[in-house]
């Protein structure tokens, strides 16, 4: 319950303090559909910079690309979406209500899951320092016993869906007694697959229209481009190509906020290796995506790896990094070896090469690829829900204070006057002229400072600038850190200063 109520407080703050709107809500709003509102998309910027400064100015040998929406339908012929992109659906008989079947079974897992670290943690605090919790996980029969048997669920249900068999798939919904879990019924229909893109139409009359997709991932964009980018860029093996943009998803079961929607935005970086090369580098990825999550100070306890037992029709190897959000551990990123399917999938219905020449091996051939990909609404969902914290203060009293990392943070310092006269407010708003040109920052007079300071912090504003009478005399101000609420007086001539040493990318990423 406590998890669900965080989860709760999340979406009403993130409407209340202006980052995220429901659709068209003077409407009654659009399912699954949401709007970022003035901080939201501050904060939705800061995280896709953060993301591209890493990926592609930290990296020589990564570029950067912007392919359209509307693509050639032979496009997603060629990619397999037309036949195989669709999901496993189950309906609830007496509930009504639409599940995909491998979540279901998928969430059913992570309960067994959660008995095996119930175990680990009763252990963890019997025996202390001395514990060895490798040997404890290989040599505890109750934990062998909670992970074989999630083993053996997973195994069972990818190769299930792997075969088409979707009976199976419910024979095993049925077998372990999942229920609805709204309802508790476990009156379930059989399961079906549902394809989750979007169609629309090309041209100016219904006769001679084509028909086309709104591109359910960012991907085939690279791929229809390797050529071009390769050609134009001199470009040698191995090289990136990374791009975010909007994608689309019909999907039938949209819930948990924008963790899951249908018209969502992709950070997704595909790299090119040589054949046999693409293992070492699906691990450099793994590592280096990792470590990229982490830079944030989100809390390591907060990720973990999840091998695909089922993988895609293009891949020899697939790993989510998977956050623990409020409603538990979800995919976050993915990181997938492609092998070359996508190019020669291309290179087949086109009848366009798309091959790279490499003059160490003296030979052609059709690039291996590296993907990693990123739901950016999930991550901002990941930062924004770490974020927002109940704190109780050592006079008894409580606050609510979103800290996000302050190199994402939509506003970067507030300039308050102490009182609106005096010329106070006069001195204030040359803080801000003069700030504004580097960074986003606000001006607030409204109310006694305390509620101002109580505001940001809920705001999830890293700095409060107060301007006071003593400005007058010295140009000095009093700025207050958010997180730790403790104040300093300093010259208004190092308030930038400090604003950039707290959001220096050298220092968060270096």
């Amino acid at each position: 319950m406590a998890n669900e109520d965080k989860f709760k407080k999340v979406i009403s703050h993130a409407k209340e303090y202006g980052y995220i709107f429901a659709s068209s809500e003077i409407y009654d709003g659009l399912s699954a559909v949401y709007d970022y509102a003035q901080n939201g998309v501050e904060l939705k910027k800061n995280i896709r910079e953060y993301w591209w400064r890493s990926m592609v100015y930290m990296h020589q040998n990564i570029v950067g690309l912007d392919s359209a929406i509307l693509m050639h339908p032979k496009t997603w012929e060629a990619s397999g979406h037309v036949d195989a992109f669709s999901d496993p659906l189950i309906d609830n008989k007496d509930s009504k209500k639409r599940y995909r079947a491998d979540v279901l079974i998928e969430d059913y897992c992570e309960k067994i899951n959660k008995k095996a670290q119930k175990e680990i943690d009763k252990a963890k605090k019997r025996f202390g320092e001395s514990f060895n919790e490798e040997e404890f996980v290989t040599t505890n029969g109750r934990v062998i016993g909670y992970k074989n048997k999630q083993k053996e669920i997973l195994e069972r249900m990818a190769k299930s869906l792997d075969n088409e068999d979707l009976a199976d798939v419910k024979a095993l919904i049925e077998e372990l007694g999942i229920a609805d879990p709204d309802t508790g019924s476990k009156n379930w229909t059989d399961v079906r697959q549902f394809n989750l893109m979007f169609g629309t139409k090309l041209g100016a009359s219904a006769e001679s229209a084509m028909d086309l997709y709104l591109r359910p991932e960012t991907a085939q964009g690279i791929f229809v481009n390797f050529s071009n980018v390769q050609k134009t860029g001199r470009m040698k093996i191995p090289f990136g190509i990374a791009q975010t943009g909007k994608a689309f998803r019909n999907e039938i079961v949209a819930r948990q906020f924008i963790f899951r929607m249908r018209e969502f935005e992709q950070m997704e970086m595909q790299f090119f290796v040589r054949p046999g090369e693409e293992m070492k580098w699906y691990e450099y990825w793994k590592e280096t995506r990792l470590n990229w999550h982490k830079s944030l100070g989100l809390g390591e306890e907060n990720y973990r790896f999840h091998d695909h037992e089922k993988l895609a029709h293009y891949a020899n190897a697939a790993t989510d990094i998977e956050f623990n959000f409020p409603f538990g551990f979800k995919e976050l990123e993915g990181i997938h070896s492609r092998t070359d399917f996508d190019l020669k999938a291309h290179e087949e219905h086109s009848g366009k090469k798309l091959q790279f020449f490499d003059p160490e091996l003296n030979k052609n051939y059709v690039p291996y690829v590296v993907e990693t990909s990123i739901g950016l609404d999930r991550m901002f969902l990941a930062v924004f829900s770490n974020s927002l914290q109940e704190e109780t203060l050592e006079d008894g009293s409580s606050r609510v204070v979103l800290k996000l990392p302050s190199i994402l943070a939509p506003t970067k310092a507030a300039i308050f006057p102490l009182v609106k006269k005096d010329g106070l407010p006069d001195i204030a708003k040359k803080i801000i002229e003069d700030l504004k040109w580097d960074y986003n920052v606000i001006y607030d007079e409204k109310d006694a400072v305390g509620k101002r300071y109580r505001r940001q912090d809920a705001n999830g504003t890293p700095f409060c600038i107060t301007v006071d009478h003593q400005s007058k005399e010295d140009d000095t101000v009093t700025i207050r850190y958010r997180d730790t609420m403790t104040q300093e007086r300093i010259a208004i001539s190092e308030i930038g200063n400090k604003i950039k040493e707290s959001i220096s990318y050298q220092s968060w990423l270096g």
